[in-house]
Order: structure tokens, then sequence, then C-alpha cells
């Protein structure tokens, strides 16, 4: 028998790929969680974000998407060269989108301030216009359009009704949110070795001296090392 290494090899995970000579783009602080996908030729504005297993792939087009914008976890981005109407087509998506969990936008625009709901599809060609809403699960079929201010929901999705005045305000909170928890995300995925050790060491320390109990006893510690100062 031939001999066999104990060891596998292990690439590490690439957030941003190449395709050809088409390179992502990013614009300051931008979030690309560790397990997502960034490839080709695709332009992300300034602190947006692109969440656990999601995939943006400009590989046979481009792919713009705004300011303060989510690619929320799972979701899929893409664009198309081959379709019924022959056409290449890329994706624009505009600043503060919130592309909900599992979606599928697909050589398609999504203009500002609109939301896209968890599992729902925005078909080659079709457009949600400003501020409106597809509702999660819904398959909005190529060519149509989602009017501004109406939510659409169903497959195919049709319109369901207008948006009032407190969900318009939702949507525009809902994005600044997810812009500051990314920021979050972004630190601790950041992190080298030592602070994830550091981190885990403070756990463990939590986990046997607790702050209320040493507060207790007139006990004082250093916040980084935990060591005993007034003894």
């Amino acid at each position: 028998l031939p001999q066999c290494s104990p060891f596998l090899p292990v690439n590490k995970s690439q957030t941003l790929l190449a395709y050809g000579a088409k390179r992502p783009s990013l614009a300051s602080e931008v979030f690309v969680a560790p397990s997502a996908s960034v490839i080709g030729d695709v332009k992300i504005g300034s602190s947006s974000s692109v969440w656990y297993g999601a995939v943006v792939r400009g590989d046979v087009g481009s792919v713009s998407i705004g300011s303060h914008t989510s690619i929320q976890d799972n979701a899929m981005v893409h664009v198309a060269r081959h379709n019924a109407q022959n056409l290449s087509r890329g994706t624009a998506i505009g600043s503060h989108v919130t592309v909900g969990h599992g979606a599928v936008v697909h050589a398609a625009t999504l203009e500002d301030g609109c939301f896209v709901g968890a599992g729902a599809t925005v078909m080659d060609g079709a457009t949600v216009e400003r501020g409106a809403v597809l509702a999660a699960g819904a398959l909005l079929a190529p060519g149509a359009t989602v009017p501004a201010g109406e939510v659409w929901a169903g497959v195919p999705a049709k319109k369901l009704r207008g948006l009032a005045p407190g969900e318009q305000a939702y949507l525009a909170s809902a994005a600044e949110e997810y812009s500051a928890l990314a920021r979050v995300h972004a630190g601790e995925c950041a992190k080298g070795f030592n602070a994830v050790e550091l981190d885990s060491a403070r756990r463990e320390d939590r986990r046997g001296r607790d702050p209320a109990y040493d507060a207790q006893n007139g006990v004082a510690r250093d916040p980084e090392t935990r060591e005993v100062t007034n003894a």
C-alpha cells in the first residue's frame, strides 16, 4: 500500500476571489463574513455587508452594491450571460437595501431603500423600485417591477398593498442597524490568535471569579490581565 500522510491539506477560505482579470472592489468599512464569497467584477459601497454563507458572483457580468446595504446569510446575488432575451445582464443593488436571508437576486435591479424578504427570488430583468418590499418567499418574475412604496407577495409575486408610513421608517432604520451590527462582527472576525486566546482566558476567568464576587470581597483586578491590583 502506498504510504499515506495522516494530515490533510487545508486551504484557507478566500472571501474575495478574482475571475480572470476582474477583482472585487470594496469601499471603506465593508464587512464580508469569513464564510461568504465575493467573486469577480463586484463593487461594494461603504458600510455595506455580505453575511455568512452569502455569495455575490460577478463572473459573467458585473454586480454593483451601494452603501449601507446588507446581503444577508446564505443569499445569492448573480448575473446572466444567456437568457430568453439573449441579453447579458448585470445586477445593480442600490444603497440602504436589505436582501434577506436565503434570497436570490439574479440579473436584476434593486433600487435604494428597498427590501427583499428572506427566501424571495428576483429574476432576470426584474426591478424592485425605491422603498418597495418583496415579501419573504415571493417570486418576482423576469421583467416584472415592484413599484415604489408597494408590497408584493406570492408566487408569482403580485401587489398585496401599499407601504404604511411606519413601515417606510422601519426600512430605513433596519439598513442602518445592520450596518452597525456588521461593524461588531467585523471587529470579532478580524481578531488574531492572541486576541482570541485572551477572550477565551477572560471567559474562563469570569466563570471562576465573577466580578460581583470580587466586588463583595473588595478585590480589584486589572481589566486586561485580571491580576489583583489591590493586594
